[in-house]
């Protein structure tokens, strides 16, 4: 009897609990999730989402180039002769208009010598020709007063004086005055004379200045052509065999050439930012562009670019191979998303897919910009603050519901 109540009381207890259970009310939280068509939370596809927002966007290439003086020119002897001395060896540093050596000519001396001993005797024939020119004046102004003082005895007292008399006076006074001209030139020649002897000695002096071989600029001794004795022909053709004395390079100043493609020519502007990274000392150079050739080589495909950069400290030395970076675009307000968000199709066109607030798949065309490794500028299609899906979205269709979870924003660096 006893443990028939005891099973009683325990199968009450059973249906009290169990009708509480399913009598009970719901809360919110635990109530399933449905959208407007008809579908639960989570039914929906989950997507990965960036949002579009503004960042520095900067387009680069890196091209390899070799540092070469900023000028370098083998030093010709203007004259021939014998290297009497040499004033540098490979090494030295040398300033603009330094002897770097002296030749040995003694025709030169000789030239000037003799046109000095010109300019003498030049002088001496002025003197003369002067002289001659005094002495014509005179009979010229007797002659001629002669000539005047019978015609006008002609012309006042007529048959005083006889007509034949007065025809040889103004033969005689034409003939002085043929006379003086005539030494006038003379004379005049005589000075031209002096001129022109003037000027040849002043290139025979020019010439034997020339026996200095002064250095063009400022720079170092690359290279030894000629020793003290050396029989050095005139450089004055570029189809002679002249040797070179020396080869001075500008190391103060050095240049970069860079070649690059055609496809970034246009965007090769001279002020351009560079990164000049030197891989041999491990050190990274800030430079600009210089100038450019503003033409494609043909040959290669490519446009001669130009960086100079400061070597003050000879820290550089040309022959060393440098990676530079050329900033080819930038904007500091891009608006970017990630790479990986774009779909390009066959026809060439890029578009992505857009997540509305509410959750709804949107197909847009864009028109892309500056682009990196990471990240891409939209120019048109795309607004700041939008999300793009990142992730696989081969097989969303615009319309679609999804539900989308954040990656981040795309204006992080």
């Amino acid at each position: 009897m006893k443990k028939s109540w005891i099973l009683v009381v325990a199968v009450a207890v059973i249906g009290a609990g169990a009708y509480w259970f399913w009598t009970r009310p719901v809360s919110s939280a635990a109530a399933p999730m449905v959208d407007p068509g008809g579908k639960s939370a989570g039914d929906l596809p989950t997507v990965s989402v960036t949002t579009a927002t503004r960042r520095d966007m900067t387009k680069t290439v890196t091209l390899t180039a070799e540092f070469i003086p900023f000028q370098e020119v083998d030093v010709m002897a203007k004259i021939s002769g014998y290297v009497q001395k040499i004033n540098v060896d490979v090494g030295d540093r040398v300033k603009q208009g330094q002897v770097l050596a002296v030749l040995e000519s003694p025709e030169m001396r000789d030239d000037l010598i003799r046109a000095g001993a010109s300019i003498e005797r030049n002088k001496a024939d002025l003197r003369r020709a002067t002289d001659e020119v005094q002495r014509a004046q005179s009979g010229y102004d007797m002659t001629h007063l002669t000539y005047g003082r019978l015609s006008n005895v002609m012309k006042t007292q007529p048959g005083l004086v006889a007509q034949q008399e007065v025809d040889d006076a103004q033969a005689k006074d034409q003939i002085a005055a043929s006379q003086l001209a005539a030494a006038k030139s003379s004379l005049s020649t005589a000075e031209e004379q002096i001129k022109i002897s003037e000027a040849d000695q002043t290139k025979s002096r020019t010439m034997l200045d020339y026996t200095k071989v002064l250095a063009p600029f400022d720079g170092v001794v690359t290279k030894r052509y000629a020793d003290t004795g050396s029989m050095i022909q005139a450089g004055t053709s570029s189809r002679s065999q002249a040797l070179p004395i020396v080869r001075i390079s500008e190391n103060q100043l050095l240049r970069l050439v860079l070649p690059v493609p055609e496809s970034e020519a246009g965007l090769v502007k001279p002020g351009r930012d560079v990164d000049v990274k030197v891989p041999s000392i491990d050190k990274v150079f800030k430079a600009r562009v210089s100038r450019i050739a503003d033409k494609v080589d043909t040959s290669t495909r490519t446009m001669h670019v130009e960086v100079d950069i400061p070597n003050g400290n000879n820290t550089l030395i040309p022959g060393m191979y440098a990676e530079v970076t050329v900033d080819l675009e930038r904007d500091a307000e891009a608006i970017a998303v990630p790479v990986a968000a774009l779909k390009s199709a066959t026809d060439g066109k890029r578009s992505v897919t857009v997540v509305d607030p509410n959750g709804t798949v949107e197909i847009r065309n864009v028109d892309t910009g500056i682009e990196s490794s990471q990240w891409v500028q939209i120019l048109h299609g795309v607004k700041e603050g939008e999300r793009v899906v990142t992730g696989s979205h081969t097989q969303l269709l615009a319309g679609a519901r999804v539900r989308a979870e954040n990656e981040g924003a795309a204006g992080g660096k």
